[in-house]
């Protein structure tokens, strides 16, 4: 498949990343990470007045229609600049919804979502999904508009969260949903959370493609200043080859997820698998450039004052965010899941690989 962005996302993609670079997002991040959302939510809105969450929507709820080759160009953006928030959740509840069947959920929230109004969080707490990416914990429930729980064949909006989870990333912020509200059950939510895994899943694809990007970008420009031996360091060839392999794996990834997107949006019974190989390719290769990037700035790149600190402990989240690498593989395979639990970053900062 030959596959290329037409002029209309190419230049909404440089719409995102100009506005995405005057908003600093660096420092929104790490506002996000301290507990102040108040940067965060105002990125968040100006994020949908570019019609960013509108994508997930269907035009009968304010959006402008499931489109996941777009949703893909603008995720790549959001990762390429570290954006904060539940930002592939809100995606992913937008997704389940629309499945769901029933109108009331979906006409209640599918519009504030559209709008930016209502950030989401999505809570899987059973396997509803191939990928055994469900968790007792839900990204910012503690600053989201609405959590959506799922356990089961029920769904329930979530009333209260637990006290904060740690992270490999720290502006992803974990706590367990409490209580809630059944907004509604029956067979249907099963496939409907298994479709939003699929979104989600595409989505955090996207976003570790634009985050592994930036970190091959930052880690090429230091390469050109640092010196050794009087030379700067980007002459060896040791060097040139560890930012080639990132080149590569990252060049790789970014067919499988345009791919994945398009047979997504054509309702195609082989997007699951296309997803899940999209989504192992995309990590693997940021968590290769975080790596890379790591290695090559030396000191400077254990430092939390140093900016890259935000793009390479996201690239170790984003790694095992909905769907491990072990599980997309077997995905991809067509064998089964060993259907346990999975706590994505507390997993993550202890290194796991699923």
């Amino acid at each position: 498949m030959r596959f290329l962005l037409d002029d209309e996302q190419r230049e909404f993609a440089r719409t995102l990343d100009g506005m995405l670079t005057a908003a600093d997002t660096p420092a929104v991040a790490r506002a996000w990470a301290s507990g102040d959302t108040t940067p965060g939510r105002a990125l968040w809105a100006r994020l949908a007045e570019t019609g960013v969450f509108a994508l997930a929507v269907p035009e009968e709820h304010d959006g402008l229609g499931a489109l996941p080759v777009e949703l893909a160009v603008a995720f790549t953006e959001l990762g390429r600049h570290a954006v904060p928030g539940p930002v592939v959740e809100t995606v992913a509840a937008a997704a389940f919804l629309e499945r769901l069947g029933d109108e009331a959920p979906a006409a209640a929230w599918l519009p504030g979502i559209a709008s930016g109004k209502t950030a989401a969080s999505l809570c899987l707490l059973s396997p509803g999904s191939p990928y055994s990416s469900y968790s007792p914990y839900a990204l910012d429930a503690d600053t989201a508009d609405a959590v959506f729980v799922v356990d089961g064949d029920t769904v329930r909006l979530a009333e209260s969260t637990g006290p904060l989870q740690p992270s490999a990333d720290p502006a992803r912020r974990l706590s367990r949903p409490l209580g809630g509200t059944v907004l509604t059950k029956g067979p249907e939510v099963a496939a409907a959370a298994a479709h939003a895994a699929d979104a989600a899943a595409l989505a955090t694809a996207a976003q570790a493609l634009g985050l592994g990007r930036a970190l091959l970008a930052q880690t090429v420009e230091y390469a050109k200043q640092r010196t050794q031996f009087g030379v700067a360091i980007g002459s060896f060839q040791a060097v040139k080859h560890r930012l080639a392999d990132v080149l590569i794996a990252l060049e790789f990834a970014q067919p499988l997820i345009h791919a994945a997107a398009l047979a997504l949006a054509a309702g195609d019974s082989s997007s699951g698998r296309q997803i899940a190989a999209a989504k192992v390719s995309a990590c693997e290769a940021a968590y290769t450039a975080a790596r890379t990037a790591l290695q090559l700035h030396g000191a400077l790149g254990y430092t939390e004052e140093l900016n890259l600190s935000l793009w390479i402990r996201k690239a170790r989240a984003l790694r095992s965010a909905w769907g491990t690498p072990a599980a997309c593989r077997a995905r991809v395979l067509g064998s089964e899941s060993d259907g346990r639990p999975y706590e994505p970053d507390r997993a993550a900062q202890k290194g796991a690989d699923g």
